[in-house]
């Protein structure tokens, strides 16, 4: 099962898409640190009271725990836009099998085949 173009084009925007959300996301929370795809966490100052630096901490760790999560995001899409380019997108990186079109309508950045 191959896919056609109309297929491939259409989850190419949605690619594309979700490429721009993450990259929204991150720059609310952090900024860009010249690598492709990575961020440093933004760390609020809103105090020197001892309640708000322990507020400022905590916002800090739970935005550093987002920012790993979209930045992982982040790279298995762009590695699924990728793999568009050269002609490899919808093979799993385990099996070698095709990747069913229902995965990938349901996740277009999938990288393996789910096995029941």
């Amino acid at each position: 099962m191959a896919l056609d173009e109309k297929t491939l084009a259409q989850l190419k925007e949605q690619l594309l898409a979700e490429k721009k959300r993450l990259e929204e996301e991150l720059g609310r929370i952090g900024t860009p640190t010249g690598g492709e795809g990575t961020y440093e966490t933004k760390f609020e100052s809103i105090g020197d009271d001892e309640d708000e630096n322990a507020t400022e901490v905590e916002g800090y760790a739970d935005n550093l725990a987002v920012e790993e999560t979209l930045e992982a995001e982040l790279k298995d899409v762009s590695d699924a836009l990728g793999k568009m380019e050269a002609g490899k997108y919808g093979i799993c990186e385990k099996t070698g099998k095709e990747i069913p079109l229902e995965r990938l309508m349901a996740y277009p950045a999938a990288r393996t085949i789910i096995e029941a």
